[in-house]
């Protein structure tokens, strides 16, 4: 399968060039023979016989990168150096610190900041614990919570190797909704001890971002969270992929002259996204929805743990067999499972201006250079195409919404309404089949959403914060 050059493996070339002129000809067309993207060209040294060359290179994979390497080493008049890979160097000593928001330069800043004028802060949230929303951090500050068991597509690879991930999903927060989050990866996998963990350093936090915990213990660990807290819970791997995918499926349907209500939707991945999605679709109107696992179509008479909605809720003329068996005459296929699961034949099987979400990441469900002969509108969940279906576009607006109002928790009627926003974001003059979903960096997109949410909290009674009304 072909794979895009993309920044995600981008690499820094160090190389001595014989001071000729054709010999960087053969460098650059060496590289674009191997497949890779040049991004720059920078002299570092230059002398009278040669020439040292900074080259930087997007490649597809890692082994891509070292077959450029080896490629580019091999040029006549070439003598390869060293090279760094550029997402290893943003990495070192992490992504993310912590600043103060004023200066501690004299003794009165001292007094006023700590001790003793600290003090009268503490009694004061002691006599009133409300007073922490506005007191302290808590107003603004999300932990991002993880055990390291399904970070990515990498799978179970433990709390210290999912902290680039977490540290990530701060920046994000922080870049996108000025969102203060912390990461917080735990080394247990017990239910019991997450929840425990989680409930303990919760005063410290105005709410609880859930990420990468494997299914079905997300859903447990989600539940009883929401139970014991009075803050916002929210597991972004379930509800926030069924936002956006929402918010999508909302806008390429409209591309289509369809509608939710009488669309077919098939849905490859039954674990906690592709459950978050169809609860999601059918809360939106959806009637039919046929789910497929690794055991193949979701019918009335499968008694397996874990799939107990879907068998209530979808497939209503109890279809069987496998995937392949339940996709002709499909609106929709939304992909939320794995790698090279559909072909070009099956979307061509699909109803009239299909519909192909294929979120599998890296690798999707089927390419959109396979899907696109067949398929009307095409989403990925990778940044080198069009259409990303990216949680970014919902998660930081949904929060700020969220902790703007002080809510308690975070409803469906709030992820609907973030759905709806994101939708909204295009415009019918806009939209278009390779323009359903903004950009993650359209930033009209988290103030809307944020709005939005506010709006649902407060007409759902979950809003706490007093609402001022202006006097007119």
């Amino acid at each position: 399968m072909s794979l895009h050059p993309t920044d995600g493996y981008s690499i820094t070339l160090r190389l001595r060039l014989v001071n000729k002129p054709a010999v960087l000809g053969l460098v650059t067309s060496t590289i674009g023979a191997t497949g890779g993207s040049i991004g720059a060209i920078d002299i570092v040294e230059a002398g009278f016989d040669s020439l040292v060359r900074d080259i930087t290179i997007a490649a597809a994979n890692d082994q891509h990168a070292q077959d450029i390497v080896a490629a580019v080493s091999a040029v006549p008049g070439v003598t390869f150096i060293h090279f760094s890979d550029r997402v290893f160097l943003l990495h070192i000593g992490g992504k993310i610190e912590i600043k103060s928001k004023i200066p501690i330069q004299t003794r009165s800043d001292l007094s006023i900041a700590y001790t003793p004028g600290v003090a009268r802060i503490c009694t004061a949230i002691h006599e009133d614990p409300s007073k922490v929303f506005t007191l302290t951090i808590k107003r603004n500050c999300i932990a991002v919570v993880t055990d390291g068991t399904a970070v990515l597509g990498l799978g179970d690879i433990g709390p210290a190797a999912a902290m680039p991930v977490m540290e990530g999903k701060a920046m994000l927060f922080k870049e996108f909704a000025n969102i203060d989050a912390f990461p917080i990866c735990l080394d247990t996998k017990d239910v019991d001890q997450i929840v425990a963990a989680v409930k303990a350093i919760a005063p410290g936090f105005g709410g609880i971002n859930l990420e990468d915990i494997s299914a079905p213990r997300c859903f447990e660990v989600e539940r009883r969270l929401r139970e014991v807290l009075d803050i916002p819970v929210f597991h972004d791997d379930q509800h926030g992929t069924a936002v956006v995918v929402l918010s999508a499926a909302i806008n390429a349907l409209r591309v289509v002259g369809k509608t939710l209500e009488d669309a077919k939707i098939v849905v490859s991945g039954a674990g906690a996204a592709g459950t978050a999605c169809a609860k999601m679709l059918a809360t939106a109107g959806v009637k039919n929805i046929i789910g497929c696992d690794l055991h193949g179509v979701i019918h009335h008479d499968r008694t397996e743990p874990g799939i107990q909605w879907w068998v209530e809720h979808t497939n209503p003329l109890n279809l069987r067999g496998k995937l392949n068996d339940v996709i002709d005459g499909a609106d929709l296929f939304l992909g939320v499972s794995s790698g090279g699961l559909m072909s070009g034949e099956m979307v061509s099987r699909m109803a009239r201006d299909p519909i192909v979400f294929a979120l599998a990441n890296p690798t999707p469900e089927i390419t959109p250079e396979e899907a696109a002969p067949y398929a009307k509108v095409i989403g990925t969940g990778r940044s080198d195409y069009p259409n990303q279906i990216n949680n970014v576009l919902c998660f930081p607006g949904i929060f700020r919404g969220a902790l703007d109002c002080r809510a308690s928790e975070i409803n469906e009627e709030m992820k609907l309404a973030a759905a709806n926003a994101i939708a909204a974001c295009i415009t019918d003059a806009e939209l278009s089949a390779d323009y359903i979903i903004p950009s993650v960096f359209n930033r009209r997109v988290t103030p809307a959403v944020a709005h939005a949410v506010e709006e649902a909290a407060y007409r759902t009674g979950v809003a706490r914060k007093e609402r001022i009304v202006p006097v007119v």
